[in-house]
């Protein structure tokens, strides 16, 4: 099993990927993990919003195969507790697909391209983050999910 966090931009916030890194070599000890940050559309200043999710869209749908469970941090998707993550996570993994993606997509959302491949939306909060910090939570939450899932302590209920 792969298990792959696409993002549209980079991280340059040096804390932000240190602690990223961090949980992303930890999450190495339970899956194939990786982390693909997408370039920023160029020339994105000269275009609307639906033009940038467009641009965006075509970049992730490169990597993204239709054999793969597609999932989107997105806002209108479901929210979860940690344990419901973790037990939510448990039946994805368990259905047998090779490869997990989750997406976050750029400042203005997803094209309607790649709300059509996800197979699910979820969303970490009903608050808004920047796109640093919810690549952060992420990582921490998918980690925690894990020990959860393991039975590794970590989490506390």
């Amino acid at each position: 099993m792969k298990v792959t966090l696409f993002n549209i931009g980079k991280t340059d916030k040096l804390f932000i990927k240190e602690a990223i890194s961090d949980y992303h070599k930890r999450i190495g000890f339970f899956v194939d993990f990786s982390i693909v940050d997408l370039p920023d559309v160029k020339l994105a200043k000269n275009m609307n919003p639906q033009q940038i999710k467009q641009k965006e869209g075509e970049a992730l749908m490169k990597f993204i195969l239709k054999a793969d469970i597609c999932i989107l941090l997105d806002e209108k998707g479901v929210e979860y507790t940690s344990r419901g993550f973790s037990e939510w996570l448990t039946k994805i993994l368990n259905q047998g697909s090779k490869h997990i993606a989750f997406v976050t997509g750029g400042a203005f959302g997803f094209s309607e391209e790649i709300y059509k491949l996800a197979h699910y939306k979820m969303s970490l909060s009903k608050m808004t983050f920047t796109h640093q910090l919810v690549r952060l939570v992420f990582v921490e939450q998918l980690y925690r999910s894990f020990t959860i899932i393991k039975g590794i302590p970590y989490h506390n209920d």
